[in-house]
């Protein structure tokens, strides 16, 4: 008799019978077959279907109690429901089993396929679920991904060494262990760094720490410790900073790499006090930051007169970004003809109309130029003053930007590397300043002066 698999099983059918004597197994079965053959035709028959496998192999299942038989009949089958049922109800015509009278009751007929839909039915659930977490992605969430992809991939090299794209046109520059520090901070906008790899300092970086100014940034370990002390002795350092202790750079995230900059402290008084000694002094992170001025050393600024400072500024970089503008405005001068009306950068904003207090809207040109030199101050804990034609009047630490622009007449525009709030707001509005640009900021837009910070000019 060939067996059914249970794979293609579609059907049990369950009897139970019943016999006044006593009955085993195989004379159960003799009677299933002899005396249901030809009750239903050839196409029916039980041995031909079980023959070729559309019936499976017959269990029953006997006791004898006080000298009868019970038991249980059980039939797999893979016949249609229709045929299924008909060999079911043949069971019920069957009268003796043997020598003895017998009787036997359908139970019933199982469809095994409803297990199987259960299941299907759990991981549709299962699955339907999942996806209704997972959901559709965040635009934000992909505009950033995207971003950070193509920050990545602007890597460059500098004699060797890997750097972020801006490297050299910035007036300062950020030191790190390795490439993957550089990837980390250029993937959040900080493109003026480049990398020593390893605690030898190359003598192409030692060469730059002596142009421009430089801020170590190093991983919160005794690693970094040695780095700072090798940099101390063969590079021109301004300014360190570190990762929170036992974190390494190239695992940062964004918050932690801006603050981590803006706690940097002078090289002179991380030596002579360490970071903790040296922030605990200065009155905390944002009180480190903001006693520190980005072009040079500690000593040299505070022997300078603060009156002084603003032009000390000016004549720093970024001045080429505006070289062009000063020079069209010299040659409408040198050839006698007027200068157009619409032709500075920021003109079209209304600066210089501090009675209008209409809302301020910025073009994308503005907005562009804006992130481009936030990107320059990224670290710096300086801010840029600009006229209302986009020219530099002057550069100051960030906690001197209220006093500055209190004592200032023109100044349109503060851009800075740090965060705007209510208080500076107010104290730039009161100013006719129409534009504050900063990291971060907790003012928001009035009439009369537009804030900003980095996710509104798409960094």
């Amino acid at each position: 008799m060939a067996k059914l698999a249970p794979t293609s099983t579609k059907y049990i059918i369950k009897a139970s019978i019943k016999a006044k004597g006593i009955v085993e197994k195989p004379d159960v079965i003799g009677a299933v077959f002899g005396q249901t053959e030809g009750l239903l035709g050839s196409d029916l028959d039980l041995r031909e279907l079980q023959r070729t496998g559309r019936i499976g192999r017959i269990e029953v299942n006997m006791e004898i109690k006080e000298g009868n038989s019970e038991g249980e009949i059980i039939i797999p089958s893979s016949l249609d429901g229709a045929e299924t049922a008909l060999i079911a109800a043949t069971l019920e015509t069957i009268e003796r089993v043997g020598p003895c009278i017998a009787e036997i009751k359908l139970i019933a007929v199982e469809d095994t396929r409803s297990d199987k839909r259960k299941f299907v039915v759990d991981k549709a659930k299962e699955i339907l679920k999942g996806l209704s977490e997972s959901g559709v992605p965040n635009v934000d969430e992909v505009s950033e991904q995207i971003k950070a992809a193509v920050r990545t991939d602007e890597i460059t090299n500098y004699k060797g060494s890997p750097c972020g794209p801006n490297l050299l046109d910035s007036e300062s520059i950020v030191i790190v262990e390795g490439r993957a520090d550089v990837v980390n901070l250029l993937r959040y906008g900080v493109k003026n760094t480049i990398a020593i790899e390893g605690t030898s300092v190359p003598p192409a970086v030692a060469e730059l720490t002596k142009e421009k100014s430089a801020t170590a940034f190093v991983d919160g370990d005794r690693g970094g410790e040695l780095i700072i002390k090798e940099l101390s002795l063969k590079a021109d350092v301004d300014f360190v900073t570190a990762a929170p202790r036992g974190k390494e750079v190239e695992e940062l995230t964004q918050k932690e790499v801006f603050k981590a900059l803006r706690e940097k402290i002078p090289l002179a008084q991380y030596l002579k006090e360490g970071f903790n000694g040296a922030r605990a002094a200065n009155g905390g992170a944002e009180g480190a930051a903001a006693a520190q001025a980005p072009a040079a050393p500690a000593e040299k600024r505070e022997a300078e007169p603060r009156l002084h400072r603003v032009e000390r500024y000016r004549d720093e970089r970024p001045r080429h970004r505006y070289a062009d503008e000063r020079r069209g405005r010299d040659r409408y001068e040198r050839r006698g003809r007027e200068r157009p009306r619409d032709g500075g950068l920021f003109s079209k904003m209304g600066f210089g109309r501090r009675e209008d207090e209409k809302p301020v809207r910025l073009t994308a040109r503005q907005k562009e130029e804006f992130g481009r030199m936030l990107d320059e101050l990224v670290g710096t804990r300086a801010a840029c003053i600009l006229d209302s034609e986009g020219n530099v009047m002057g550069r100051v630490p960030v906690g001197e930007i209220e006093s500055t622009i209190r004592s200032m007449e023109n100044a349109n525009a503060v851009v800075f590397d740090g965060k705007v709030t209510h208080s500076l707001a107010y104290a730039a509005r009161s100013r006719g300043v129409k534009v504050l640009a900063g990291m971060e900021k907790d003012a928001p837009s009035s009439s009369g002066i537009c804030i900003l910070d980095r996710k509104d000019l798409g960094k």
